[in-house]
């Protein structure tokens, strides 16, 4: 008799939001980001606008209700299981490219179609190609980038 497998990851777990934090930073005063969009918190950018203010559990609370979607949206595009490791890791890169994981097909499609596909490792290395703001390679966005793959390819 096999051991009964693990069920796919139905939240972020710490590791996705450790990832988040330390590539986005708590600002607690609106700023412009350099894709040029007001932010504010861990990354929040919905509604907000100069001069904006907020308090590192509002920051929290603001972070949280960001990745809900996403953890719900998350078994729409993706059809195979997914590890925590690639869960986490797509959470980070939705929060980051998407908002929402249901606008990543039309942003990163082959590694949409590669994962489904079960082409784990070609997935891992399409991440390495988002890393581009108004047409620009910036280097941080490279970093995370890789940062996601790592967590991407972790058991």
């Amino acid at each position: 008799m096999s051991a009964p497998s693990t069920p796919a990851p139905r939240k972020a777990s710490p590791a996705a939001y450790a990832l988040i934090k330390q590539f986005e930073g708590l600002r607690l005063n609106a700023y412009l980001c350099p894709a040029k969009v007001w932010t504010i918190g861990w990354g929040h950018t919905a509604g907000v606008k100069p001069g904006d203010t907020v308090t590192e559990p509002q920051a929290e609370t603001l972070l949280a209700s960001d990745i809900a979607p996403i953890e719900t949206n998350l078994p729409r595009v993706f059809h195979v299981p997914l590890t925590q490791g690639q869960f986490d890791a797509l959470t980070s890169l939705c929060f980051n490219v998407a908002g929402d994981a249901l606008g990543l097909p039309k942003i990163a499609p082959k590694l949409v179609a590669d994962l489904n596909a079960e082409d784990a490792a070609s997935a891992a290395n399409q991440l390495l190609d988002i890393d581009k703001a108004n047409g620009q390679v910036l280097p941080g966005l490279l970093r995370r980038r890789q940062a996601e793959r790592q967590l991407f390819l972790s058991a």
